[in-house]
């Protein structure tokens, strides 16, 4: 147990330092949150879609937080598939690393990817007076939230490239998953306005768990959902997705 932790861990090591050697993406990637809460955030705010009594800059906050993960993870199997064209796959299955171990190493890296996006989005509720919940305790189940959160859509996203192998089809699988993802989930609205379709669909969302864990845990005075079922759903759902994508990762040279 400890020798796949640690094999896991290096393989962390090595897709972490490619983003450090280029930490311009991590500013780039903060664009797209800040001009949702800035721009879009404001303008719903006046719009009033939600009731008197709830602050809608707060409401949107943790949706747009765990936006931010879902567009961060969800196109990370193209690496995998950059890797294959490179020759790394081949020399990454040579090695005596359980796949299952390479596949958590790059999950977590994804996870570790997304962390500077939570400071930013909490710059952000500063500057916008969001009624931020700052017990260490929260702060921290955030951090992990966040981080399972990655784990499961990126490895959601290997799986999609073990399974459709090039580039061109992985990006048009893509696109076409983020936006129903995100706009079938409480993100920007609350489900109880949803239709009743919409509101199934939600429930099997896993994004929506995603967003009611951050929200409970990030702004004051909100509704409390059971953390312990958001955390065990998430955990549950990126556990069997760890374990699928171990079983697939040599597909995508084959």
């Amino acid at each position: 147990m400890f020798s796949f932790v640690k094999k896991s861990f290096v393989i962390t090591e090595l897709e972490i330092r490619k983003v450090m050697h280029d930490p311009t993406e991590i500013f780039m990637r903060a664009v797209q949150p800040a001009l949702w809460i800035l721009i879009f955030g404001k303008v719903f705010e006046r719009m009033h879609p939600l009731s008197n009594s709830v602050n809608y800059i707060d409401f949107m906050t943790p949706g747009i937080l765990a936006q931010s993960v879902l567009f961060i993870s969800i196109f990370y199997g193209i690496a995998i598939i950059w890797e294959r064209d490179l020759g790394l796959t081949h020399k990454f299955l040579a090695t005596p690393t359980p796949r299952v171990a390479l596949v958590l190493g790059k999950a977590i890296s994804a996870g570790v990817r997304s962390l500077p996006i939570v400071i930013i989005i909490y710059l952000i509720a500063i500057l916008l007076k969001v009624n931020i919940n700052w017990n260490i305790l929260n702060i921290i189940g955030v951090l992990v939230m966040v981080i399972l959160g990655s784990i499961f859509f990126s490895t959601f996203s290997l799986i999609i490239a073990c399974v459709v192998k090039t580039r061109e089809r992985f990006m048009g699988i893509g696109q076409v998953l983020t936006m129903p993802l995100f706009f079938a989930s409480n993100a920007i609205y609350p489900i109880e306005i949803m239709p009743g379709w919409l509101k199934t669909i939600s429930l099997i969302n896993p994004l929506t768990y995603i967003i009611n864990a951050l929200r409970s845990l990030m702004i004051t005075n909100t509704p409390s959902t059971s953390l312990i079922n958001d955390f065990g759903i998430v955990i549950c759902a990126s556990a069997a997705f760890v374990a699928i994508g171990g079983n697939l990762y040599k597909r995508v040279i084959i």
